[in-house]
């Protein structure tokens, strides 16, 4: 998506986008720091084996731990990573639009976005349940794997947030744009 639709664009003070806006703000910074742990946790636990391995000493399951750390930092960074327009965003064709259709195409790559992330979450979140009812475990280490799965999903469910703001914003920006 275009930084065209900034942050506080169309986000009245008081507003919804106002309001959607400063809940994703404050989710998805809680979620960064919590991917920040883990992502040194990660770092720790990678840096540990290496040492054990030198030392002769194996970790059983280092693989899956790190493989569940890696995945639970990098889904709850999404939404922080969206809400700065970190992710790569194709702009060839946008950038040479007038603004009515840069407005209409960012509003509707905005709503495809937005959905499908929500279809993720929510389907995500649906694994893990199935996971936590059977009762599922690792292969190596034998433990719980389901709340790995939750994380991701509460990453992909931040990620639906700040793509709804953006998606908001936009449709303001359009509603701008057809008016002029």
């Amino acid at each position: 998506m275009s930084s065209a639709v900034q942050p506080g664009a169309g986000a009245a003070p008081g507003g919804v986008i106002h309001l959607l806006d400063r809940a994703s703000f404050f989710l998805n910074e809680g979620l960064a720091w919590a991917a920040a742990a883990l992502l040194g946790a990660m770092m720790l636990f990678s840096v540990t084996d290496m040492v054990m391995r030198g030392l002769g000493v194996t970790v059983a399951g280092s693989y899956e731990v790190i493989g569940w750390l890696s995945a639970a930092a990098m889904a709850l960074a999404l939404g922080t990573v969206q809400r700065h327009k970190g992710h790569v965003a194709m702009e060839l064709a946008v950038v040479k639009m007038g603004r009515r259709s840069r407005a209409l195409t960012e509003t509707v790559m905005a709503l495809i976005s937005l959905a499908l992330f929500a279809i993720v979450a929510f389907h995500v979140a649906r694994y893990g349940r199935v996971l936590h009812e059977t009762g599922s475990l690792s292969e190596t280490l034998r433990v719980i794997v389901y709340p790995w799965v939750y994380v991701v999903a509460l990453g992909c469910a931040g990620l639906t947030l700040a793509l709804l703001v953006d998606f908001l914003r936009s449709v303001t920006a359009l509603l701008a744009a057809l008016r002029h």
